[in-house]
């Protein structure tokens, strides 16, 4: 691979090459976003060498300004950097279909076969674990994004209003951005430190095909004409869809609200995944009432324990919203099942891609503009008081599954704690502790759960 050294074009990197590594990616990128973005990192910086650190992590910090999974719009990111819009799409699509797929199929087991007594009794062990990792993603964002007093009232306003008020999620979300950007704009000091979770990379890395000097390509560059062409298309892409949802049903049908429901979740998912969750449990089980408490909780046991970034699970509840929909109308199941999957899974990335295809030459030079990061410092800081209540929701149907006034699960609270120890002490990843739970589960479950 030689590398051009004139301007406004990039050295090239085989697509096939590139393509083969992105599918690899869906496949293998288990953990979360930190594990994905260390993988990303090792093998495009440290072993391939196709993109400078420096490149890197500039193209990190943007997709962390963005709504929506940043490992996801950082694949895409590259994608897009190496080969042009296609590649961009092509990147981002084959890191998450592997998921998208496994999810289908175990959507399907789980409503045929959730309640036979071996799954059952998985799900009993699992549920536990699943508690354990939303309180250790509270921690873990809280360390990120709480450093002064005024954040933590931030996220300790935010339970209150979410636990106690029951306020809707994005009335939280915009109270918060609407505090950081007055509170940036005459008290900057607060906003002063780095809220970035992400380790620092090893700056080790020998020379890189895409280096730090290498010039921006032209496709890559902010054009104006370029930019109305791409919003045109945008918004074909969206409305498209909804107008068909619409006139196969209508405004107020199943299909056409999912769509209109994930679109608005996408675009309210700052901090990761675990800040939407809340929304999604309040609209879905709540306000909807697609799914109920414990179907949430088991699809996210579903999401923890496939590749890919966990804000698929909203594959699994499109799934479950249709085929319960369905389930009684002589209509295929399984097929309305996989369109609802499929419907939610394409309204939630679809904003993820334009923010990457249209949005990265324009909004690149916003690093560093505290008017625009002071508001995503406070919206993190509220995401630690929601995702705290929805640990909260977890450890009350995982510990007193029957209603308050009812007997404790000892086991589940025992398997909780002793995952916290792991994960914390010893830092055991996600899919061991997954692994244990499972293992305890079927060797412990009760037998009201086993005989069933």
């Amino acid at each position: 691979m030689k590398i051009n050294s004139s301007a406004q074009t990039l050295p090239e990197i085989p697509l096939r090459e590139a393509l083969a590594y992105w599918l690899k990616l869906g496949f293998i990128s288990f953990g979360g976003p930190t594990a994905q973005i260390a993988m990303m990192h090792d093998e495009l910086v440290e072993k391939k060498r196709w993109i400078s650190e420096r490149r890197f992590l500039h193209a990190l910090n943007y997709c962390m300004l963005l709504p929506g999974p940043e490992a996801q719009q950082l694949a895409t990111y590259f994608g897009w950097l190496m080969h042009r819009t296609w590649g961009g799409i092509l990147a981002g699509t084959l890191f998450i279909l592997p998921s998208l797929l496994i999810l289908i199929a175990l959507s399907w087991v789980y409503v045929e076969y959730g309640q036979t007594p071996f799954i059952a009794a998985l799900f009993f062990g699992i549920k536990p674990v699943v508690t354990a990792i939303v309180i250790t993603a509270v921690i873990r964002i809280a360390k990120r994004s709480i450093y002064n007093i005024q954040l933590a009232m931030v996220a300790i306003l935010s339970f209150i209003a979410i636990f106690v008020l029951n306020l809707p999620f994005p009335l939280i979300i915009a109270s918060a951005a609407l505090y950081g950007y007055f509170a940036g704009k005459y008290r900057p000091a607060l906003f002063t430190k780095s809220n970035s979770g992400h380790a620092t990379f090893s700056k080790s890395a020998g020379p890189a095909l895409i280096n730090d000097n290498t010039p921006i390509p032209l496709h890559a560059t902010f054009s104006k004409k370029r930019l109305m062409h791409q919003l045109w298309i945008a918004g074909l892409l969206w409305l498209t869809p909804i107008f068909l949802l619409t006139v196969m049903s209508s405004w107020n049908s199943l299909y056409t609200q999912l769509a209109w429901f994930f679109t608005k979740a996408a675009l309210l998912t700052f901090g990761g995944a675990y800040a939407v969750l809340p929304y999604l449990y309040q609209s879905t089980v709540e306000t909807y009432q697609w799914l109920t408490a414990a179907q949430m909780i088991d699809g996210l046991a579903l999401g923890e324990t496939t590749p890919g970034p966990l804000i698929m699970i909203v594959a699994y509840v499109g799934f479950l919203a249709a085929y319960f929909h369905e389930v009684s109308t002589g209509v295929s199941a399984i097929l309305m099942g996989s369109l609802g999957a499929l419907i939610a899974t394409w309204f939630t990335f679809l904003p993820s891609f334009l923010f990457i295809l249209i949005g990265a030459p324009l909004i690149e030079s916003t690093h560093s503009n505290l008017r625009f990061t002071a508001p995503l410092t406070a919206i993190t800081a509220a995401v630690v008081g929601v995702i705290t209540n929805l640990g909260v929701f977890f450890a009350y149907h995982v510990f007193i599954p029957d209603g308050i006034g009812s007997a404790i699960s000892w086991l589940s609270l025992g398997i909780c704690i002793a995952t916290l120890f792991l994960m914390t002490r010893f830092r055991w990843g996600v899919i061991p502790s997954l692994g244990l739970g499972a293992a305890v589960g079927v060797l412990f479950a009760p037998t009201g759960i086993l005989l069933r």
